[in-house]
């Protein structure tokens, strides 16, 4: 059955933050809190920094994900 008087649904739409990110480590090096990972997303390409107090446990994220790099010349 169909009715004229409902709203069309909203639809969702798809960017970069709606996505499980895949992280890759770029780079690691041992702190006195733990080892310090640079990680980046393998399909956006955003990067973020993660600690890992302990090599048993998982990383934790210290800091938000920043924006994809920009091409070209800084």
């Amino acid at each position: 059955m169909t009715s004229l008087n409902t709203l069309p649904l909203p639809r969702i739409r798809l960017d970069d933050a709606s996505h499980e990110h895949a992280w890759l480590v770029e780079s690691r090096h041992p702190t006195s809190e733990g080892v310090v990972l640079y990680v980046r997303c393998a399909e956006c390409h955003v990067r973020r920094v993660d600690i890992q107090a302990h090599t048993s446990l998982p990383p934790t994220a210290v800091s938000r994900g920043t924006d994809r790099p920009h091409d070209g010349a800084a």
